[in-house]
């Protein structure tokens, strides 16, 4: 019963959201985009290692597993709070355990966190500029600069493609 919205998306979400503005910008009545795939940066080179690790089916133990176990590790520099958060001490214990207990309770959870993974590997933003250069929405731009996944070129491409941004912040 919605017929508008205000969309306010991020990482992955971002591509969804610009999917959704293109193919139906009547219901999309203004967007704001933070640290998100765009056409030339999707899926994100950081992803490369995750995507090696899926197509061994391996990535949950691998990768998720060892944070799982040691919380100080996942929020190492090159653990999940490191890579994902700009607060050293987040992510919270109760929030690794809420994050990644359930991807790693079964081989059948696992299996589809791999398949998930892999599914991010084909870029689905491939052949949508045009699209977006014709968008006539209000957007803004919000970006994080200590983000280590989504390049900081993204918010200027952005602003040069879509005809309507109203302000791009970076923090």
């Amino acid at each position: 019963g919605v017929d508008t919205v205000d969309l306010v998306a991020n990482d992955s979400g971002g591509a969804v959201a610009q999917l959704l503005a293109i193919r139906h910008p009547q219901r999309v009545r203004t967007l704001l985009l933070t640290n998100c795939d765009v056409e030339p940066d999707s899926p994100p080179p950081a992803l490369k290692p995750v995507f090696e690790l899926a197509e061994m089916g391996i990535w949950p133990d691998a990768w998720l597993a060892p944070w799982l176990k040691d919380k100080a590790k996942a929020r190492a520099p090159d653990g999940l709070g490191g890579m994902c958060f700009s607060n050293p001490e987040h992510p919270t214990d109760a929030a690794i355990e809420q994050y990644l207990g359930p991807i790693l309770q079964s081989i059948e959870r696992k299996d589809l966190a791999n398949r998930y993974a892999l599914g991010l590997k084909p870029n689905p933003l491939a052949g949508i500029e045009d699209d977006l250069r014709k968008l006539d929405i209000p957007v803004r731009v919000v970006w994080g600069m200590s983000d280590g996944i989504f390049s900081k070129d993204n918010p200027d491409y952005l602003a040069r493609i879509l005809p309507r941004v109203e302000g791009v912040r970076r923090i």
